[in-house]
Parts: structure tokens; C-alpha cells; sequence
């Protein structure tokens, strides 16, 4: 490279260049004083014209170059470098890659510009430190409409799905949509509007129970997603009639013993033969099979049952009829309700669904969130062995803490200081570790741990919690407090309660922390199947209730199995004649 010094007014601007997008007008009056008053601290990158002329083409610096020239400079340095093949193009993007990440829209354009002068997708890849793939998606998303693009040049950028679908659907419709959210100055795009009437239906390739063969008999020819997760299948078809059918040839032909293609109604769910009552548990052998497609595309099972043919009235044992008795009232029927029990059944079927597929999908605020989780204990279906209260059902109890997220329209309408009170409120009623029923377990030791419950543990350094340790135990705590153990256990367990009467004990079995064998365990039981609920054995806790199946530790040397009762407990004189006279011995 040399430096020299031209006029700016004759540098020409590089066609190839990459930054395409103008810079904001504050970033250009900072630039165009610095260089009033110091000039250009790093001169442009030209190089010289290939096509015959005598004049520099900028690869570097067109922003530098434009203010020198506003700024009146007659002339300024520039670094001259050998002409490229590509006009510069790879080297522009890379300069202007390293010193600032370029606008997607640059990018698009960047990219297509080299592959248009020969470059692979590789070989840009490579060039750029990119992914393959990230590079097959800015190629994509340059089939985006001029000016969607010029709009998002602007820095109003759709989300990545709806940059998806914009970039799947073709220039027509994409101009079309455009015009019709026609935008003024100033205005950002409705994204999700564009790309939602742009929406088309897709059918995965995950969801397809038929093989390549039925796939190629109709015609399905399976598009890869770009923006789908790496270890997923993302190839899909907007070809939904192929699909369907190719789905519904399938389940013809493996189509069980029993077995019937029903149609779905207009809330996805399968029409079960009339009289038929879906089985939800194991069905048995005289049950029948149902295959419907869902609103997904996926073949479903459910099974049905039929009920037994009824005999006819009257019928005895031979077949016969008998008679009626001609004195019978004649009975009023009664009026038909709207919805029939059945069909309330399937209305809490259908809401039920709706709802587990909102909660799961659908985008919910973190506060309502935790009010949603409030107003879920207040559900009649709850029921709660509480550590605080007793045993109460969801709806009798938790609807006072409920109850105060709501406005007097009947709204929810909280405050973060009432919804933090109302949370507390209900994980107080619902977590417990006493042992017994009311014993949450494994989680309310986590819990315990999470938000620092230890610092809340009483003191245990009393005569009553020191009577409950066994020898070994009560010699560990005197290691850990610097204490001499005695010769026998009431003077070491003395000797504790006098040390932790002006000091805070807590005993390492009563901190909340649980043992990470016990944790790992409960963690890999909860993954590998699918009870809700475990029972304090499943989480290593002992739940003994009958007194007498615990064997007590030794109070001291003298070969007793148990430590009796208070009642019974010897006094000082009796221990220490028994320990002399098993000194002597």
C-alpha cells in the first residue's frame, strides 16, 4: 500500500460496497466535527479503477470521504491497495464485518453480492467465522421485498418467526400485504399483521405417519426450515391437501382389528360412533380403535366402547314380551335442556384443552403468572394437607388469598405488593416439612434452601432437641463447638445446653439443604415417570408413626438398649454409682 493525497470530489464510490444502510444524522455531525477539527485520523482504502480509467474506487471510508467533502477539504490521504478481483467486495464485507457488525439487511446484500461474483455459501462461511446454515438463512431472508427491506434497514426489525414467514412467501403476496399496511414516515411496521396474512399452513415431515413412497404418489415435496432447532426435522410442505391424503391412505391401510376412521367436529375432536364412550384407561379386547387426523395433520388414536344391546322391555327368560298393564299413567316427558350432561362433559373436555395448550404456548407476563398460580390452589379440585392449618380444600381456603387480585368488577387487577402477599400466603398454607401426612417432602426442603430458611431455624441447643441425639452425635457437636465430651452423656448434654444458651445451634440434620444422593435420586425419578406425587419413602424421608418402631440410641456406656423416658430417667447419684461400679469391674 501507499499514501497519497488526492481530492476527495474525485475518489468514486464502490458499487460493491457493503454498509448500504445511511448512518444516523447524530453519528454524522460528531464525524463531520472531528474532522473539521482534526481532519481524518484514518485515511480511506482505494484502489485503482479496473476497467481502464485513471481513477480510485473506494473500498474503505465512503462515510469519511462524504464528510470530508462537507466539511470543505481540498484535499486528504488515502491508502492505496491493490485492485481486487471482486471489486473489493469479500474485503469490504470483512472490514466492515470486523469493525461493526453490519445491518441484516447489509448482510442479505453482502452475501448475495459475493455469490452473484462466484463465491460459494462455503467458502463465504469460512470467510465470514459463520455457520453454513446462518449463511443459507440471510440468503433466504434476501427474497424479502425492497421495501420491507428498506424498513428494516431503518432498525424496525420483525422477530425471527415472522421474518420467517415474510421470507416463505413470494414477492406478489409479500407487495400486496405491504400495501395494504401502508406506512407514514416515522411509523414502525405491524409485523406480526404482515406476517400473519402471510401465514400459510404447513404440514412437518415429523408429523407424517406415511413414507416416502405414499409422499412421492402425492406429490409432497418437503421444503427444509432453516430456523428450526438443529437436532429437529424441520422439513414441512404447504402442500396440505397431499398431505392430508397421504395421511388418510395410510391409516386405510393399517387400519386394527375394530378398528374406524371417524371425523373430527369443529373443536378438533374425534365423532365417535353414536352411543360410543371414549375410553380413557386400558381399553380391553371387546373395545374399539377410532383414527382420526387432528388439526395438526398427526394420526391420532382414541379408543370407544359400545354399550351392550339392551333387551326389550318386558323380555323374560324365553325372548317373550310380556304385557303392560293398561292402568299405567301416561308419563310427562321432560323438557330437553340445552346442553345435555354428556355435552357438558365435553365442553370441560374442550376447555380443558384449550387452557393446558394456552398456558403452555401462549405468551403470560411473569406476574400474571404468579397470580395464575395463586388462583390455581384456589380450585375446587385442590386439597391440601397443610403444616400450618390442618387439612382444607382448595376452594374453602386459598379463595382468601384469591380474592384480593381481583378489582370490584370482578377483573384481575393487582399490584406486585398484593400479588407478593397473596404468593407468600399460599406457599406458607401448602409447604410443610412436619412428618406425617401434612409432609410436602423433598420439595420443601428445596424450597427451604432456595430462599435461605436456614437463617430462620431456631435455636437447638435446648435440653428437649439434645435429648433426641444419640452419643455419637452429641460428641460430634461438642468437636464442632470446642467442647470436652464428659464421661457420661447428661454431663455432655449439660454442658452443650450451657455453651448454646448465648449462641445460635443448629443441628447439620435440621438445615434444609438435602443430600445430593437423596436429590439426585428424586430428580431422576421425576424424569422417569409420571407421578405427580411421591410419597416420603420415594424421597428418602423416614415417616414412622408408631413411637415403638424406633430403636433409641444408648444414653451411655452401661449397655441399655434405649434412653427412657424422662420420667424414668435415673438421677445423678444412680449414674454415677453405676459407672463406678463398672469402673471397678
Amino acid at each position: 500500500m501507499q499514501i497519497m493525497k488526492v481530492d476527495p470530489r474525485a475518489l468514486k464510490e464502490n458499487p460493491d460496497r457493503m454498509r448500504q444502510s445511511k448512518s444516523s444524522p447524530q453519528a454524522d455531525a460528531l464525524m463531520l466535527a472531528t474532522i473539521k477539527a482534526v481532519g481524518i485520523v484514518q485515511p480511506p482504502v482505494v484502489a485503482p479503477e479496473t476497467d481502464g480509467g485513471n481513477g480510485y474506487i473506494i473500498d474503505a471510508g465512503h462515510r469519511r470521504v462524504r464528510l470530508a467533502i462537507a466539511a470543505g477539504l481540498e484535499e486528504i490521504e488515502i491508502l492505496v491497495a491493490d485492485a481486487a478481483n471482486d471489486n473489493g467486495a469479500m474485503r469490504s464485507m470483512v472490514e466492515n464485518s470486523v469493525r461493526e457488525a453490519l445491518n441484516p439487511v447489509d448482510q442479505w446484500r453482502g452475501i448475495e453480492r459475493l455469490v452473484a461474483l462466484g463465491w460459494t455459501e462455503e467458502a463465504i462461511a469460512v470467510a465470514l467465522a459463520l455457520p453454513v446454515r446462518q449463511i443459507r438463512k440471510l440468503r433466504l431472508l434476501a427474497n424479502v421485498l425492497p421495501a420491507m427491506l428498506e424498513q428494516m434497514a431503518l432498525g424496525d426489525m420483525p422477530n425471527e418467526q415472522q421474518l420467517r414467514v415474510i421470507a416463505a412467501a413470494g414477492q406478489v403476496a409479500q407487495k400486496e400485504v405491504w400495501k395494504a399496511h401502508k406506512l407514514k414516515k416515522g411509523d414502525t411496521a405491524p409485523w406480526w399483521q404482515i406476517a400473519n396474512a402471510l401465514t400459510k399452513k404447513r404440514m412437518y415431515a415429523r408429523d407424517a405417519s406415511f413414507g416416502d413412497d405414499l409422499a412421492q404418489a402425492y406429490g409432497i415435496e418437503w421444503v427444509e426450515d432453516l430456523f428450526a432447532p438443529a437436532d429437529e426435522d424441520g422439513r414441512y410442505t404447504t402442500n396440505v391437501e397431499g398431505f392430508l391424503g397421504a395421511q388418510h391412505e395410510w391409516m386405510t391401510s393399517n387400519l386394527p382389528k375394530r378398528g374406524a376412521i371417524v371425523e373430527v367436529n369443529s373443536w378438533g375432536q374425534p365423532e365417535l360412533p353414536k352411543k360410543g364412550s371414549q375410553v380413557y384407561g386400558k381399553p380391553s379386547k371387546s373395545d374399539h380403535t377410532a383414527l382420526y387426523i387432528d388439526r395438526d395433520g398427526k394420526v391420532q388414536t382414541v379408543h370407544y366402547r359400545m354399550p351392550e344391546a339392551a333387551k326389550p322391555k318386558g323380555a323374560v327368560g324365553d325372548g317373550s314380551v310380556t304385557g303392560g298393564d293398561d292402568t299405567d299413567a301416561v308419563a310427562t316427558p321432560k323438557a330437553r335442556p340445552d346442553v345435555t350432561q354428556k355435552g357438558h362433559d365435553m365442553i370441560g373436555d374442550f376447555r380443558t384443552d384449550a387452557l393446558h395448550d394456552a398456558l403452555g404456548r401462549a405468551p403470560i407476563e411473569d406476574d400474571m403468572l404468579m397470580a395464575l398460580m395463586v388462583l390455581a390452589f384456589a380450585g375446587q379440585n385442590v386439597r391440601i394437607d397443610s403444616g400450618a392449618d390442618g387439612t382444607f380444600y382448595g376452594g374453602k381456603r386459598f379463595s382468601r388469598h384469591a380474592v384480593g387480585l381481583f378489582d370490584e368488577h370482578g377483573k384481575l387487577a393487582f399490584n406486585q405488593d398484593t400479588l407478593r402477599v397473596a404468593a407468600r400466603s399460599v406457599l406458607i398454607d401448602v409447604l410443610s416439612c412436619r412428618r406425617g401426612m401434612s409432609n410436602s417432602g423433598m420439595v420443601a426442603r428445596i424450597a427451604g434452601e432456595a430462599i435461605g430458611a436456614d437463617a430462620f431455624l431456631p435455636n437447638m441447643g435446648s435440653e428437649d432437641f439434645l435429648l433426641c441425639l444419640s452419643r455419637q452425635a452429641l460428641e460430634a457437636s461438642c468437636a464442632e463447638a470446642s467442647i470436652q465430651p464428659r464421661p457420661k452423656v447428661r454431663e455432655t448434654r449439660t454442658a452443650l445446653v450451657e455453651h448454646f444458651a448465648t449462641k445460635h445451634f443448629v443441628h447439620p440434620s435440621g438445615r434444609f439443604a438435602p443430600p445430593a444422593d437423596e436429590l439426585l435420586d428424586w430428580i431422576r425419578a421425576g424424569s422417569a415417570t409420571d407421578v405427580v406425587g411421591a410419597t416420603p419413602e420415594d424421597e428418602g424421608e423416614s415417616d414412622i408413626d408408631d413411637p415403638s418402631e424406633v430403636q433409641a440410641e444408648p444414653d451411655s456406656d452401661d449397655g441399655v438398649e434405649g434412653e427412657p423416658k424422662d420420667a424414668d430417667l435415673p438421677d445423678d447419684a444412680e449414674l454415677d454409682e453405676d459407672f463406678d461400679q463398672r469402673a471397678a469391674a
